[in-house]
């Protein structure tokens, strides 16, 4: 892999405020730019020579006109119907592009699980405990970013349960 460490200046807008949240969060650790853009799992464990599990997706739902953040491993598939009733919801729903962009302010294929206009509710998948360093998006399809799962659960403010 050659991941590019930018000055935080130098990074794309989305990323500048995803290191601003983490800065925030305590959580040492810098965006990488990949060569190429990375907007699947598989295509990112790849790139950065990890396992998909070790990929937290950051997938955006809708539920009654809000959104929900969904970080899970990459390895794994949201039982959306699963999810609602765990969570005493009455739906979950895939976002359009559109609503995903105007909740995290980052397009698909490149959401961070921070830096959002405003803070999301936020679910992680308590499969992610597993990896010892994990993976996310950067805020860009371009941009990555690693952090223990302690870091992810702080940076989100998630609860941490089974997404399948």
């Amino acid at each position: 892999m050659t991941a590019e460490h930018l000055p935080i200046a130098d990074l794309p807008e989305e990323s500048r405020k995803l290191s601003a949240a983490l800065a925030e969060a305590g959580i040492a650790t810098d965006v990488v730019v990949l060569p190429d853009g990375v907007p699947t799992a598989a295509h990112a464990a790849e790139v950065l020579g990890v396992g998909v599990g070790a990929i937290a997706n950051s997938l955006v739902f809708e539920c009654g006109g809000a959104p929900l953040l969904v970080m899970t491993s990459g390895a794994h598939r949201v039982n959306t119907k699963a999810l609602a009733e765990r969570l005493g919801k009455s739906r979950i729903t895939r976002a359009s592009p559109e609503f995903v962009l105007e909740s995290t302010g980052q397009r698909v294929g490149g959401v961070a699980p921070a830096g959002h206009p405003a803070p999301l509710e936020t679910i992680v998948d308590e499969t992610l405990a597993g990896f010892p360093v994990l993976w996310a998006g950067g805020g860009t399809v371009s941009t990555m970013v690693s952090m223990t799962f302690d870091e992810l659960v702080r940076l989100t403010g998630g609860q941490v349960t089974s997404v399948e």
